[in-house]
């Protein structure tokens, strides 16, 4: 008859001493564990981590543990599923005997695949990256090309803009139109346009210089007042 509890304390006492730093004990009943598993450093020290939580069942090994991500550091989650994965299948090939180093072993290796992994996916995100730019360069470069969809479409939003611009155009005329004022009506609104007219005549006469040589004294005259000929207004004619 199979003793599974020493078999479980004889693995554990192994993983003890093969993993010093990264094992953790959960809690004893039922046993439960971690192990922090990381990749070996990338072409640009890039790793990735795992965290792995074991628990054993009363039947293990005759019966595979539990297993599930407790923590993961830069791994995907379609990585993480490709783990779990590996794990079924290490679980189900092993069955009968002690499996956590195995498991933990390959789990191992799997992170090192997708450290390399990571460095295709960088090249082809560079490259994909690259293509997208010279085909804008490109695109820009040659401009769009004018198809028969594409032309009736400007020129029904290029007629549109101008009908608007028309009408708005219009519109201001009319406006302006309504705002012009009459002559009379100019006049009726400004009521300084009637005494400015005066001022600036009054203003005018003010300013008009008279030239008084150009007239005789009044008293140096000859005039024979009571002559009943006497006609002040052919004195001037006279003279000429």
């Amino acid at each position: 008859m199979t003793d599974y509890g020493e078999e479980q304390r004889n693995e554990l006492e192994a993983i003890e001493s093969i993993y010093p730093d990264s094992y953790t004990v959960l809690s004893e009943n039922p046993v439960s564990f971690t192990i922090t598993v990381t990749s070996d450093a990338g072409e640009n020290d890039e790793t990735v981590e795992v965290t792995l939580k074991f628990t054993y069942v009363e039947k293990y090994p005759d019966e595979p543990p539990l297993w599930e991500i407790y923590a993961q550091e830069n791994l995907e989650d379609s990585d993480a599923e490709e783990v779990l994965s590996l794990l079924q299948q290490q679980a189900e090939e092993n069955l009968g005997m002690v499996m956590i180093f195995t498991l933990v072993t390959a789990v191992q290796e799997k992170l090192n695949e997708i450290v390399d992994q990571i460095k295709s996916r960088q090249e082809e995100d560079r490259l994909q990256k690259e293509k997208e730019l010279e085909e804008a360069e490109k695109k820009a470069f040659q401009g769009t090309v004018v198809t028969i969809e594409n032309f009736l479409s400007w020129k029904a939003g290029f007629e549109q803009d101008m009908a608007e611009i028309r009408k708005k155009r219009q519109k201001e005329e009319e406006q302006a139109g309504k705002n012009k004022l009459t002559g009379k009506q100019l006049f009726e609104t400004d009521h300084n346009l009637d005494t400015s007219d005066i001022q600036f005549l009054e203003d005018a006469g003010n300013s008009v210089e008279v030239d008084e040589s150009l007239f005789q004294d009044i008293d140096d005259l000859d005039l024979d007042e009571d002559d009943p000929d006497f006609d002040p207004l052919a004195l001037g004619s006279d003279e000429d």
